[in-house]
C-alpha cells in the first residue's frame, strides 16, 4: 500500500494505537507488584479488569458502529479513554487503578470495535487484505512501540506514566478523526436489539470470569450464570428482526473451527507480554529500559509478519497462511522454552522474533477470513468477533497461565529447589505447554477451504 493509502489510514491507526500500547502495561508488571505488595498471580486482575471489560462488550459496539456509524463511535471511544487514562495521574491506590482499567476497558471496546471497518470502509473490496495487512501492521507497530516507551517511561516517571502518556494521541486521533467518511445509508436504519445486547454482554462476561476463576467453587455459580445468558441471547437473537450477530454464521462448514483457532493461538502467544518480562527482569536482571527492548521483538515480529501477510494471503491464499503462522508460533514458543539463565540475548531476540512473525501471520490471515465470511454491512460485528475470541484467549492465559506458574513454582520451592531455578523451571514448563497448543489447533487448519 502506497504513501496516500497510509495517510489515508494515518487517523484510524493514530486513534486505535491507544490500545495496543497497552503493552506498555507489561513492562510496569515488576513495578506495580512492588509498588502494591502483591504477587504474581495478583497481577492478572490488572490485566484482567481491562480485557474483560472490552471483551464483553466488543460485539455490541460492532454492532452500534454499524448502525450509528463506526466513525462517530470510534471518536467517542478516543475521547472516553482520554479522561480514563488521566484520571489515573489523580486517583491513587490499587482499587482505583482497576476501577481505571474498568473505564479504560470501555474506550477500547468503542475504539477496537470500529477501527478494522474503518480500515475496510476507507479502500476498495479488492484491497481488503491488504488493507486489513497495514491496519494490523499499524497496530503491531504500537505493540511494539508499548515496550520501548514502558521501558524508559517507569524509569523515569514511575508506573503509572504507562497509563497516562497515551492520552495525547487520543487526542490527537481524536482531532484528525473528524475527517473519516460517515456511512452513507440507502435505506432505514435497521434496529438495535438491546435486550439482545444486555445478554451478550452478561454471557461473555460471565463465560471470562469462568476462565478466570476455574476451578474455584464459585466458577460453578458463573458457569450457571454464563449458560443462562448464553441461552437467553440465542432465544432473543432468533426472534429478534436483526440480531446482534447472525449466529447462522456459526454453522457455516469452518467457521467455528477458525475462531477457536485463534483462541488457542492467542492464549498460548499472551504467554510472552505475561511471563516474560518477569524472566528478563529475574533472571538475566535487565534494567527496565533494556527489558522493553527486548520484548518489543515479539510485537515486531509481530508487524512484520501482519506487512508480509496481506501479499502472502492474496497470492498463497489464506490457509496455507494460517498454517504456516502457526507452525512459526509454535516453533518460538517452544523456543522460549529452552532458554536458561545463561541464554545470550541475542537468542532470545531471535525466538520473540519467530514467535512474533507467526502470530501476525496467522492473525492477518484470520482477520481477512472472518471479514470476508461477514456482510459488508457487518464489518463492525465482523472486526469485534476477532478482538472477542484474541480477549477469551487473552483472559484464559491471565488467569491459567499464572496459576500454572505460580503453583508450579511453589512445588518446586516446596522440594527445596534454590529460588532462582524453581522460577526458571516453572517458566519453562509454561512455555512448554504454550509451544505444543499452537500444533494442537493444526488439524482444525488444514481442514479450511482456500
Amino acid at each position: 500500500m502506497a504513501g496516500p493509502g497510509l495517510l489515508r489510514l494515518a487517523p484510524v491507526a493514530l486513534g486505535t494505537l491507544i490500545v495496543p500500547l497497552d503493552s506498555a502495561v507489561n513492562v510496569a508488571f515488576p513495578a506495580m507488584v512492588a509498588a502494591f505488595g502483591l504477587t504474581v498471580p495478583d497481577i492478572q486482575w490488572i490485566v484482567i479488569c481491562y480485557v474483560l471489560t472490552y471483551g464483553s462488550l466488543m460485539l455490541v459496539v460492532g454492532r452500534l458502529g454499524d448502525i450509528f456509524g463506526d466513525a462517530r463511535v470510534f471518536r467517542f471511544g478516543l475521547a472516553w479513554s482520554a479522561v480514563s487514562y488521566l484520571l489515573l495521574t489523580v486517583i491513587p491506590g490499587y482499587e482505583a487503578l482497576l476501577v481505571c482499567r474498568i473505564l479504560q476497558g470501555i474506550g477500547a471496546a468503542l475504539v477496537l470495535g470500529c477501527g478494522p471497518a474503518l480500515a475496510t470502509v476507507l479502500f476498495p473490496e479488492t484491497m481488503r487484505a491488504r488493507a486489513l495487512a497495514a491496519y494490523a501492521a499499524m497496530v503491531a507497530a504500537g505493540s511494539t512501540l508499548g515496550p520501548l516507551a514502558g521501558g524508559m517511561l517507569v524509569e523515569a516517571f514511575g508506573w503509572q506514566a504507562v497509563y497516562w502518556f497515551r492520552a495525547p494521541f487520543a487526542l490527537a486521533g481524536l482531532l484528525l478523526s473528524v475527517h473519516l467518511p460517515e456511512a452513507s445509508r440507502s435505506g432505514p436504519r435497521e434496529p438495535f436489539d438491546a435486550p439482545g445486547a444486555v445478554l451478550l454482554v452478561a454471557a461473555v462476561a460471565t463465560i471470562l470470569l469462568v476462565v478466570n476463576r476455574a476451578p474455584a467453587p464459585v466458577s460453578l455459580v458463573l458457569a450457571a450464570a454464563a449458560i443462562a445468558c448464553a441461552a437467553g441471547f440465542v432465544w432473543r437473537s432468533q426472534r429478534a428482526p436483526r440480531p446482534i450477530i447472525d449466529l447462522s454464521l456459526f454453522r457455516r462448514p469452518g467457521f467455528v473451527a477458525l475462531n477457536v483457532s485463534n483462541v488457542v493461538l492467542t492464549f498460548a502467544g499472551f504467554a510472552v507480554m505475561l511471563l516474560v518480562p518477569f524472566y528478563l527482569a529475574r533472571i538475566t536482571g535487565l534494567e527496565p529500559a533494556a527489558l522493553g527492548l527486548v520484548l518489543a521483538t515479539s510485537p515486531a515480529g509481530g508487524m512484520l509478519g501482519s506487512w508480509l501477510g496481506g501479499r502472502a494471503v492474496t497470492r498463497l491464499g489464506s490457509r496455507t497462511v494460517l498454517v504456516v503462522g502457526t507452525m512459526l508460533n509454535a516453533a518460538g514458543l517452544l523456543g522460549i522454552a529452552t532458554w536458561s539463565a545463561g541464554t545470550a540475548v541475542p537468542l532470545l531476540i531471535a525466538a520473540l522474533a519467530v514467535q512474533g512473525i507467526g502470530l501476525g501471520l496467522f492473525t492477518l490471515a484470520y482477520t481477512d477470513r472472518v471479514t470476508a465470511t461477514m456482510r459488508r454491512e457487518d464489518r463492525g460485528v465482523a472486526g469485534s468477533l476477532t478482538v472477542l475470541t484474541r480477549t477469551f484467549g487473552v483472559v484464559g492465559a491471565a488467569s491459567l497461565l499464572t496459576l500454572l506458574l505460580g503453583a508450579s513454582e511453589a512445588a518446586l520451592l516446596a522440594q527445596g529447589r534454590p529460588p532462582t531455578e524453581a522460577s526458571l523451571t516453572a517458566f519453562g514448563r509454561a512455555f512448554m505447554l504454550a509451544g505444543v497448543l499452537p500444533l494442537l489447533a493444526l488439524p482444525l487448519l488444514l481442514r479450511q477451504r482456500g
